[in-house]
């Protein structure tokens, strides 16, 4: 009954028989082992919960990206905090050639190009709390007109390397070539694929929260992805290469006539100037040094607000560093580097989904399928944050609320069986009791009636 009543702020959008299903799927989720598939949640569903009732659940069209902003609002939501966009992709591994959208994609975790499905999921990340909440997502799938593209554009970078490596390039622009307006929205493929998530996501939260920055991973730091969040509104905060040609603003005398010049010096990243320097700081045998200010970058069509991030290893002598930067110039650098470490959150949903709730175990093959199936794992990873917050210390992760529902289905399918009519107290005492079984972390309560 927990469960149904925290659905319950889905009837607006759905039918009742849906909520009470949606219910009945995501208790035995929770209280399941194995893998997390339709006939394995159906083995522990109780009454209401047939293989043909949740085979029927996951043919049915449902309104995901409002269902996981109302959960949001209902349970998650803390109006006193500060919040930011988040988005990355998570590829999920495959086989066999039926399941819609299925092709090759990178896979972070395995550090190689897998076949699988991709998903690009936004989220909501709480600056404070440091916790990010999924809220729509959208599968990847490429068009054949795209593939063919993308082999055609391969083809030609392989002809191109073999010209160059007999002669030496010529120096200077192509013959031909003109200046390209870097403020005007010509968006990639990829792009525009997940333009639309971020408009129909700020359409339903920007009723109850304001939101002004989108923090991105380095695949997305570019002038496209700059003007894309500014198109929707927002900041983006991203991460360059750690070699990236940026330049100083000119602040020289201008010519008189023509062009006004823009570009200053190029940043030397072994000779950092110590103006920029705005913190250092040691750690053992890691010397940590942060620079900060206002460059330019001959590909984007504005100033930008940078953050190198520069350790050296004083026994080794090793240096490594990062380059983060904003489109708000105005962002201090210390809220730059915390929103885009924040970044990193949406990475434990992706654990979470995969691990606990299926987005690595489902087997559906159809576009709606695979879209309910996605879905209902991240609408998990919501929900047990919920239920953790509930649990009074009794849960302190994922593994030991699964331990407890697990328990408890264990209980109450034996008193069942043991007992007609079993006192409520009793009933309560062998559930906490069996509850525990199997978990982490394992609170002492009394239980005891006073």
């Amino acid at each position: 009954m927990d469960i149904l009543t925290l659905f319950a702020c889905f009837q607006p959008l759905v039918a009742f028989r849906t909520v009470r299903h949606f219910a009945i799927i995501a208790e035995a989720v929770l209280a399941m082992s194995g893998r997390c598939t339709m006939l394995g949640i159906s083995r522990w569903t109780g009454k209401g919960g047939s293989y043909r009732t949740v085979q029927r659940f996951f043919a049915s069209s449902l309104p995901w990206t409002e269902l996981l902003v109302r959960f949001f609002l209902a349970h998650l939501f803390a109006g006193e905090t500060e919040y930011i966009l988040a988005g990355d992709a998570t590829t999920v591994t495959k086989s066999g050639k039926e399941t819609h959208g299925i092709d090759r994609f990178f896979s972070g975790v395995v550090g190689k190009v897998v076949r699988g499905l991709e998903f690009f999921i936004f989220s909501l990340v709480d600056v404070r709390g440091r916790k990010s909440y999924p809220l729509t997502l959208k599968q990847m799938v490429r068009t054949e007109a795209e593939k063919e593209a993308i082999k055609k554009r391969k083809s030609q970078l392989k002809q191109k390397k073999k010209k160059r490596s007999g002669k030496k390039a010529k120096r200077g622009r192509p013959k031909g070539s003109r200046n390209k307006d870097k403020n005007k929205l010509e968006m990639s493929v990829e792009l525009e694929r997940i333009s639309n998530l971020p408009a129909g996501l700020m359409k339903l939260i920007s009723v109850f929260v304001k939101i002004k920055y989108v923090a991105m991973d380095g695949h997305f730091g570019h002038n496209q992805a700059v003007l894309m969040a500014h198109f929707h509104g927002l900041e983006l905060i991203s991460k360059m290469r750690y070699d990236a040609a940026l330049c100083e603003k000119y602040e020289g005398e201008q010519k008189k006539r023509g062009p006004k010049k823009k570009y200053g010096e190029r940043l030397d990243y072994e000779r950092l100037p110590v103006k920029y320097l705005k913190k250092s700081e040691r750690k053992k045998d890691v010397i940590t040094n942060y620079y900060n200010g206002i460059f330019l970058h001959e590909k984007f069509g504005c100033e930008l607000n940078v953050v190198i991030i520069q350790k050296l290893n004083v026994k080794t002598k090793k240096v490594g560093q990062a380059v983060l930067f904003s489109s708000d110039v105005e962002l201090e650098w210390e809220k730059l580097v915390n929103y885009y470490s924040l970044r990193f959150q949406i990475e434990f949903n992706f654990r979470d989904a995969k691990q606990h709730f299926g987005l690595e175990d489902f087997m559906n093959v159809t576009k709606t399928g695979v879209e309910n199936a996605a879905n209902l794992s991240f609408m998990m990873v919501n929900l047990s944050e919920k239920l953790l917050k509930n649990s009074d210390g009794r849960c302190v992760g994922i593994n030991d609320l699964k331990s407890r529902y697990r328990g408890v289905k264990y209980a109450v399918e034996t008193i069942k069986m043991v007992m007609k009519k079993p006192e409520a107290i009793l009933i309560n005492q062998i559930t906490e009791e069996i509850g525990r079984l199997g978990s982490i972390h394992q609170p002492k309560l009394n239980l005891s009636p006073t």
